[in-house]
């Protein structure tokens, strides 16, 4: 299917300055409409719907890039699910025409547009929430273990790929971690899985409650608490706990 225009982007909000959204660089961030999964720990519940509301347009995105030009080091396309928007690609080219490099938040929920987004795109945050077979505990949907395993393929992929390129894919495998979706022997178990499957960037996220949708779906309170002491650190080139 045919992208769509960066005008028919659903722009749920904008950041004008962030620095907790791609490492070590200072962006702007753009919050899209949508999310086919339904991740019971989500912290912002108000973007899965694709019909939600919006008060944002792309004109007023471009107009606030072209006002930082010079002060900002990238953009970052968020959500929701930013795959999700088929006027995502030309919207990430406008992008990179305005001098700023390009990072993409995703849970990898749509790998084939996936891998049509990842040439226009310099660093990817992907979210792998659980082992493939997994994945319905957290995200409510049956076959999204597949999609977000093959859509870390395609990342490692590329990152190999353009390795020693002018424009190199940097990534980070992001883990949210609750006792609801995993114990404490399934993320050592991830984070070996992981390991042998390439990642060498793995941060591991602490659920926090703020955002989130009280009382949380899908959750008994029977989950044991997490230690976080004994996970396989070693194995990745970088490895944060937040």
């Amino acid at each position: 299917m045919e992208e769509l225009a960066p005008y028919d982007l659903r722009v749920a909000g904008i950041t004008p300055f962030s620095t907790v959204d791609w490492p070590d660089m200072l962006v702007a961030t753009v919050f899209l409409q949508g999310c086919p999964w339904d991740c019971f720990y989500c912290h912002n519940p108000a973007l899965i719907d694709p019909r939600g509301e919006t008060v944002f347009s792309w004109s007023d995105v471009t107009d606030l890039l072209c006002d930082r030009i010079g002060l900002l080091d990238g953009v970052v396309f968020s959500g929701g699910e930013p795959t999700m928007q088929r006027g995502l690609i030309p919207a990430l080219q406008v992008v990179r025409a305005l001098g700023f490099k390009v990072g993409l938040h995703t849970g990898g929920a749509y790998p084939s547009l996936l891998a049509k987004a990842l040439p226009f795109v310099d660093w990817v945050g992907l979210d792998i929430k659980a082992e493939r077979a997994d994945y319905a505990k957290v995200t409510g949907r049956g076959p999204s273990g597949d999609h977000a395993w093959r859509s870390l393929e395609l990342v490692l992929a590329h990152n190999l790929l353009r390795s020693g390129t002018r424009h190199p894919l940097e990534y980070e495998v992001r883990t949210t971690v609750h006792p609801a979706a995993i114990d404490d022997e399934g993320l050592i178990d991830l984070g070996c899985r992981l390991a042998d499957a390439g990642v060498e960037c793995w941060a591991v996220q602490r659920f926090r409650e703020p955002g989130t949708r009280t009382p949380l779906p899908r959750v008994t309170p029977e989950a044991s608490p997490l230690h976080l002491d004994r996970l396989p650190a070693e194995r990745f080139a970088s490895f944060e706990i937040r």
